[in-house]
């Protein structure tokens, strides 16, 4: 079987002290979490710096605009989506938000801002915990 392979960025938004999570929809045609929640980010399109890129899906998914901090965690995964093995790269970066008002895409039909020591209490995808558990230890 073939894996495709992409680079993605995820974007821990923060405002108050607070992680903005997204729930998936299950009209994200590219989805294999509908119900569990994520933080917002996605795939690097081929040419594409990987700032402008996590920018644009940030914007996509929730409207806002955040100021781009460092980069605090890399991980991968590889879900099955159409019948397809992908093996996706992330970087996870920490991003400050000025705003907590949220407008979200089709891909995702719910949000919500938590403490990032509670997130054991929130459906999230697999790959989340260890970059929530990187990401404690920032703070």
């Amino acid at each position: 079987m073939d894996i495709r392979i992409f680079a993605a960025t995820k974007a821990f938004i923060r405002n108050g002290g607070k992680i903005l999570i997204l729930r998936e929809s299950n009209k994200y045609g590219d989805g294999s979490n509908a119900g569990h929640y994520d933080v917002p980010g996605g795939r690097v399109e081929p040419g594409q710096r990987f700032d402008e890129s996590l920018r644009r899906e940030i914007k996509e998914e929730t409207g806002l605009d955040v100021d781009l901090g460092p980069p605090f965690f890399v991980n991968e995964w590889r879900p099955m989506v159409r019948g397809e093995q992908w093996q996706i790269i992330g970087t996870f970066f920490i991003c400050d938000s000025n705003g907590d008002k949220v407008t979200l895409s089709e891909d995702h039909d719910e949000f919500k801002w938590i403490d990032p020591a509670d997130y054991n209490d929130h459906d999230l995808i697999g790959n989340l915990r260890p970059a929530f558990e990187a990401y404690l230890k920032t703070i």
